[in-house]
């Protein structure tokens, strides 16, 4: 597991990287979405890989890999939301949403870990085309649970489900990384 550990490491450099980045572009003008909003970009990324993964035609020339970092990005910000709440007007330095993303990927990262260890490291024998239908099973649940106003009777909240989320999308970018 020490090399999923590192390959972990190495895609989520990738991705803080371009947050932070985008933190100098733009602010934090991320902190004024809702969730419904973060859940619906995440979904939008996620259709559009599953279409480039059934689709013989592209017509941008983006593929699968930004899309995937799209989601994760998405999934921390969400879960810094879902801890912080939404704000009106943008009020997070770069250092500090850093900060949290690194603390919002560390618990997130751990909880793979742990499942990991449990699975025996299935996800490596999956298809990166699974994995995408995962994500949009864990994004139609999250739909459903905030139509519910956030009540479950017996399953897990949005946060379990944008902490597998990422976890998926960085075993996709793993296999991606290997092709």
């Amino acid at each position: 597991m020490q090399d999923t550990s590192k390959q972990y490491n190495a895609v989520i450099d990738t991705c803080k990287s371009l947050f932070i980045k985008k933190m100098s572009d733009y602010g934090s003008a991320w902190r004024i979405l809702r969730l419904p909003s973060l859940t619906d970009q995440i979904f939008i990324k996620a259709q559009r890989i599953r279409g480039l993964q059934q689709n013989d035609v592209r017509k941008v020339d983006e593929g699968e890999v930004s899309e995937f970092i799209g989601i994760i990005n998405y999934c921390v910000m969400a879960l810094i939301q879902l801890e912080k709440g939404v704000v009106e007007t943008p009020d997070m330095t770069t250092e500090e949403a850093t900060n949290l993303y690194e603390e919002k990927v560390a618990i997130t990262k751990q909880l793979m870990m742990d499942k990991n260890h449990d699975y025996g490291e299935a996800w490596r024998d999956m298809r990166v085309s699974s994995l995408t239908d995962l994500i949009l099973q864990k994004l139609l649940r999250v739909k459903q649970i905030e139509d519910n106003k956030g009540k479950t009777l017996v399953s897990e909240g949005v946060d379990a489900n944008y902490q597998d989320m990422i976890n998926y999308a960085v075993f996709a970018m793993i296999h991606l990384n290997e092709n």
